[in-house]
């Protein structure tokens, strides 16, 4: 098989670039930038397109297959040409169904949790030595790729609700058709597709309608909205289970699950991260694992990256970084860190970097959600706006959306920097939250850097 990526470089992309390639098939690609560690990875593959930009005359009648990933535009004449030839045009979702569709397919949604969800029923599965096949969106200790493509009976993916690419405008979790689906919470975002809250709904009610006849869907209990999904759905071929959180205990910033009389100290912490546990150990049950071993693994299980990644720590301050970037994750992850220790003090920094955050239409949804820190800090890197195209706003704006007059704000990365590490950090951890990079800020040396000044 000859495949064509347009817009390899993309994380998802590049990942099933290097997957199909590890199974045999002739693997290209085009890309008008390329970041690592996208570079790094294709080139250590053999597949690094050896010019950036775009190419028509790469797309000729021999190609049996074009990936389009959601960075290429509606007017590539990459895609022009694969168009014009007839060539058959997938994208990435698509194609990983094109893969699997005689596999037996996990698909993991919801507004958050998806990543760690599935990378634990991937590190459980690992450790019980299942053969499976996968897609999920971070790099996994034990795990070479984000994709892998093999003959494995099984194959679980993170399956979110974005759209699916350029020219296919529904969201990519549609595609998969679960034989097992899972949906841990449902929390407005990505309101540039999905510009009112009932639409953005509708595409859960959807998803549930997608799982196939016999198949199985697993969702938090725990969640209002959800729930009335679950419950308003007239679907009677698929079995529906819900979770709740499990008996659980915290003894000196210790976790630990509690079942069948037994304890289970675990590297993880957090209500949303146990909610994430039970959904995982559902999955898990109907692949025939056990509790008692779904929860001796889970206990090796150190979390996904940057999901409340331990940055450094003494003996009187933890600093986290963490992916949250929408108003449920901001608050779960807040509270997660505030019940682990109760005796500090918290100071809570959020970057806004996605489309959705910086819209003043959506930025009221973040209202109360820092309430929980000791001190709140709202970071927007001026140059997101211009890269973005958006219209810049001040520290009033920002206040008002968040409700809290005390917040502080700040639009300059290095003056960010400075202030976090003149802090008096004794006796308080420290949590920094974005899906982006909080304007190229080397957080662990800023990490060192504010523990050194203890």
């Amino acid at each position: 098989m000859r495949v064509h990526f347009i817009a390899i470089g993309g994380s998802a992309m590049h990942n099933l670039a290097i997957a199909l390639h590890n199974k045999g098939f002739d693997v290209s690609g085009s890309d008008d930038v390329l970041f690592e560690p996208s570079r790094t990875r294709l080139e250590k593959y053999g597949i690094l397109p050896q010019q950036n930009g775009w190419y028509p005359e790469k797309i000729t009648t021999d190609i049996d297959a074009v990936i389009l990933g959601m960075h290429a535009r509606t007017d590539n004449p990459e895609l022009l040409k694969a168009q014009e030839l007839g060539l058959k045009i997938y994208s990435y979702p698509e194609y990983i169904y094109e893969q699997s569709k005689d596999k037996l397919r996990i698909v993991i949604g919801g507004s958050h949790g998806k990543t760690t969800i599935t990378s634990m029923i991937l590190h459980v599965l690992q450790q019980a030595g299942k053969d499976f096949d996968y897609l999920v969106g971070a790099q996994l200790a034990g795990f070479e790729t984000m994709v892998k493509l093999t003959d494995a009976p099984v194959i679980v993916i993170e399956g979110d609700e974005y759209l699916a690419s350029p020219i296919d405008r529904r969201p990519k979790f549609h595609l998969y058709k679960a034989n097992i689906g899972v949906i841990s919470g449902i929390a407005w975002d990505h309101i540039n597709v999905f510009p009112t809250f009932d639409s953005y709904v509708e595409q859960f009610r959807l998803f549930i309608k997608t799982i196939q006849a016999g198949g199985t869907l697993i969702y938090s209990k725990t969640d209002t909205v959800l729930n009335e999904a679950v419950e308003a759905d007239d679907t009677t071929s698929v079995t529906k289970i819900p979770y709740q959180l499990p008996q659980y205990q915290i003894d000196n910033g210790v976790t630990s699950i509690v079942s069948d009389g037994k304890q289970y100290p675990l590297e993880i912490f957090g209500e949303h991260n146990l909610l994430n546990a039970e959904a995982a150990r559902l999955v898990c049950k109907q692949l025939g694992i056990s509790t008692g071993d779904f929860y001796q693994a889970l206990t090796k299980f150190k979390g996904a990256a940057r999901r409340l990644e331990l940055l450094g720590k003494n003996e009187s301050t933890n600093i986290y970084k963490d992916f949250a970037h929408s108003p449920s994750k901001l608050q779960a992850t807040i509270q997660a860190v505030k019940n682990q220790f109760l005796d500090r003090k918290l100071v809570a920094c959020i970057e806004l970097h996605t489309f959705s955050s910086l819209n003043k239409d959506f930025l009221s949804q973040y209202a109360g959600t820092l309430d929980a820190a000791t001190e709140a800090i709202v970071f927007i890197d001026s140059k997101t706006f211009e890269q973005k195209k958006m219209e810049p706003y001040d520290a009033s704006v920002v206040k008002k959306a968040f409700d809290k007059d005390d917040l502080l704000f700040f639009n300059d990365p290095g003056e960010l920097k400075k202030y976090l590490e003149r802090i008096e950090i004794n006796g308080k951890n420290l949590l920094l939250m974005s899906s982006g990079n909080f304007g190229g800020i080397d957080l662990a040396a800023l990490a060192n850097n504010i523990l050194k000044n203890i």
